[in-house]
């Protein structure tokens, strides 16, 4: 075994690898134990008692983080004309609609969030195949795909964010930066686990938070006690 970094050593002191914390406390442990020269992503892994595979175990849903996620969400909106200065005006990125289409056609996808018009659909849905395998395609259950174009990026920008489960039953999401103080880190992750307590399927059987796990951009996961956290 190779030696240990000087950082791999300053964790080994902060932090123990085989205990389960409260969220508060492994908040305080992930900041003292990230490294990075850069703000970090707080990380949140929840591997929950489900089969994806079943249509009526797939958990899916949004929630707004009290705090954001610390992160400059850049979105497009994918709108009729008379919608553009809603969505200008609501703070998106950018705005239009058939050149962009064009340009997602071509391989553009630097956004983050794709918000647009039930009216609109049947051009946005031909670019299933681009924005699918990417997790951009606009959804209705998401609030993605809405006349409400100005209040969906409002909300996007303020830190709603979509989840769902992968197909091995784990829900990976970013809930904050390193710099957050603890409160706010605590607030989001309970939050956010509070809110995929509610979407419980009724088929799913035995223990469904099987574990959760906070990490940060290159840190090890830190096992949060389920126990600890109110509503689960």
């Amino acid at each position: 075994m190779g030696k240990l970094t000087k950082n791999q050593k300053a964790i080994k002191e902060k932090f123990d690898f085989t205990k389960e914390y409260s969220i508060e406390d492994a908040a305080k442990v992930l900041k003292d134990i990230s490294f990075t020269k850069f703000d970090s992503s707080v990380d949140l892994d929840i591997r929950l008692g489900v089969d994806p595979r079943k249509a009526d175990q797939m958990v899916r849903g949004v929630v707004a983080l009290p705090h954001g996620t610390g992160k400059d969400v850049r979105v497009l909106v994918l709108c009729s004309p008379d919608k553009e200065q809603e969505a200008k005006d609501a703070g998106a990125d950018y705005v239009g609609l058939d050149d962009y289409i064009k340009k997602i056609e071509g391989g553009w996808t630097d956004v983050d969030v794709i918000i647009t018009m039930p009216t609109v659909m049947a051009k946005v849905g031909k670019l299933g195949r681009v924005l699918g395998p990417r997790g951009l395609m606009p959804n209705p259950k998401s609030g993605t795909v809405t006349l409400e174009v100005g209040k969906a990026v409002k909300e996007v920008k303020q830190g709603k964010i979509d989840f769902k489960v992968d197909k091995f039953g784990i829900i990976h999401t970013s809930i904050g930066k390193v710099s957050f103080d603890t409160n706010k880190i605590v607030d989001n992750v309970t939050e956010m686990l509070q809110t995929i307590a509610k979407l419980k399927p009724a088929s799913a059987k035995g223990t469904y938070f099987r574990s959760i796990h906070l990490s940060s951009t290159m840190s090890p996961g830190i096992t949060i006690d389920k126990n600890t956290v109110a509503g689960l």
